[in-house]
């Protein structure tokens, strides 16, 4: 039995030293590590990082690769983050050009040679400018890595809300390719498209984005989505990220994913689309988004979770880690970081309902499938401390912890099929009163046939799993889903984006 690694919310002695991370510099690099903190969580968040260059280390001579950096299995995102001031010289295209180049174009040659740096030395990264303490989670291989690169650009919003009001969100126009291109006030398009891809948001923007999309798995799948509709036939034209935003999550492609699904004639799939404002303002106010979001908070419980054991990891302080390592102990918490919302929620319900359902002598067992071929199997355990004088807290932690494993065995035993299984551990008691978590990780592959008689004799002995209750789950996202066909229809006809006051089938479409 392999196991990724034990965490709890009590400490004890710490088993290496801690994690120390940079908060950012400017008020500015604050706010983006607050925020992409609550999206991919502490410990896969790391604001500041540095480059050596081959000096010797301990002496301030660290460079900085980034503003923040975002290491998840193979997902690397490279965060750029610069406020230019917008001057108003009453020439636009030429404060344009300069805001541009200071604010997006060196943000994207900073993301370029970051990624470039982190394929070329993985090994020379560092979370002090003094170099000293290595970044605590491994890196991709290089040929394994995704690299996605976010330029975050302030200091633009409150000149295009002067100038065409709405949201301020900078324009879109897929059609702009090379940095040359983006001559026209406002418009971003892609800056390189003989290097990987660059997201450029401004502040108000990337906040819409990752509120909506707040967990590593369902950000990162935008970011692929949206790089393959700037870079597909389809020029995509609009007034702003949110309004592309209602369209992926009012949309779901061939394979049940949200997608930018556009209602394309074939005529039409090799030309320009243009996609009018107001589609965030009616998706945000829908009644299906607002019991989106009610049904949601019970997510949260996962994250809350997992954060937990994140914060222990950083520390040390868990209370057992096989290996002894951070690296152990983040196997197993990615695993469960790396689930979508959606199925955060189911998560945290079955969990709920397990605290609130057993008395605080019982001892509870519940397994979960997954819902898409590959993704982990769960165990959850609720063992009470038994009343006895002479059993410690310590001596029941064990227990529960040997206890833990046998079920995760069991468990493979009932689902041959199970690769990944995460056995989760608490006390009976009242959701939110203080006790202790442990986490499991069994690698079910090289599953044996004495493995597999040791889980049945601990199955018959302890009674694990012996009459499962099947429960079938299916959690809807939205009980019905909007369209868009009939906003998009007469996309042609609409006032042209640029402000120009033709119709857009008379301006930039033909552009």
């Amino acid at each position: 039995m392999e196991k990724g690694g034990q965490s709890t919310t009590d400490g004890d002695k710490p088993h290496y030293e801690p994690i120390r991370k940079s908060d950012g510099v400017t008020s500015a690099e604050k706010q983006l590590g607050e925020l992409c903190r609550k999206t991919f969580l502490s410990l896969w968040s790391y604001p500041g990082v540095y480059r050596d260059e081959g000096k010797p280390q301990g002496r301030g001579h660290g460079k900085e690769i980034c503003d923040l950096l975002v290491v998840f299995g193979e997902h690397i995102i490279i965060f750029s983050d610069k406020h230019c001031e917008f001057k108003n010289s009453g020439k636009p295209v030429i404060d344009w050009r300069r805001w541009f180049s200071r604010a997006i174009q060196q943000s994207a040659e900073q993301a370029w040679g970051a990624e470039r740096w982190i394929r070329q030395n993985p090994a020379h990264i560092f979370l002090d400018r003094e170099c000293m303490r290595p970044l605590p989670i491994d890196l991709p291989n290089a040929e394994n890595g995704r690299f996605h690169s976010v330029v975050v650009a302030h200091g633009i919003s409150s000149r295009i809300q002067q100038e065409f009001g709405g949201s301020g969100s900078l324009m879109i126009d897929s059609a702009l390719k090379g940095h040359k291109m983006h001559v026209r006030p406002f418009y971003v398009g892609d800056l390189d498209p003989g290097r990987t891809f660059v997201h450029v948001l401004d502040e108000d923007s990337l906040l819409t984005v990752m509120s909506a999309r707040d967990t590593i798995s369902d950000f990162a799948d935008y970011l692929v989505k949206r790089e393959r509709l700037f870079r597909g036939p389809t020029a995509i034209c609009t007034t702003g990220e949110e309004q592309l935003l209602a369209i992926y999550l009012s949309e779901v492609n061939k394979d049940g994913e949200h997608d930018f699904v556009l209602p394309l004639t074939p005529a039409q799939a090799l030309t320009n689309v243009f996609v009018p404002e107001g589609l965030w303002e009616d998706f945000r106010t829908s009644p299906e988004r607002i019991g989106q979001l009610e049904s949601d908070k019970i997510s949260y419980m996962w994250d809350a979770l997992i954060e937990t054991f994140n914060l222990h990891a950083l520390k040390g302080d868990q209370h057992f880690v096989t290996g002894g390592s951070i690296k152990s102990a983040e196997k197993i918490l990615r695993f469960m970081a790396r689930e979508p919302r959606l199925r955060r929620r189911t998560l945290s319900e079955i969990l709920a309902k397990m605290l609130e359902t057993t008395g605080e002598n019982q001892r509870r067992v519940s397994g979960l499938c997954p819902a898409v071929t590959g993704d982990p199997h769960y165990v959850f355990v609720l063992l009470p401390m038994p009343k006895l004088p002479h059993v410690t807290y310590e001596q029941y932690r064990e227990v529960r912890r040997h206890f833990l494993e046998h079920c995760c065995k069991v468990m493979k035993l009932k689902y041959p099929d199970a690769k990944d299984i995460i056995g989760i551990a608490t006390e009976p008691r009242m959701r939110g009163a203080p006790g202790s978590e442990d986490a499991v990780y069994l690698d079910a592959r090289a599953w044996t046939q004495n493995m597999e008689n040791e889980a049945r004799e601990l199955q018959a002995t302890l009674g694990i799993l012996t009459h499962p209750a099947e429960t079938l789950i299916h959690a809807s996202e939205y009980p019905h889903i909007r369209r868009v066909e009939k906003k998009l229809k007469n996309y042609r006809n609409k006032p042209c984006p640029c402000g120009s006051g033709k119709k857009y089938k008379y301006c930039c479409l033909n552009k």
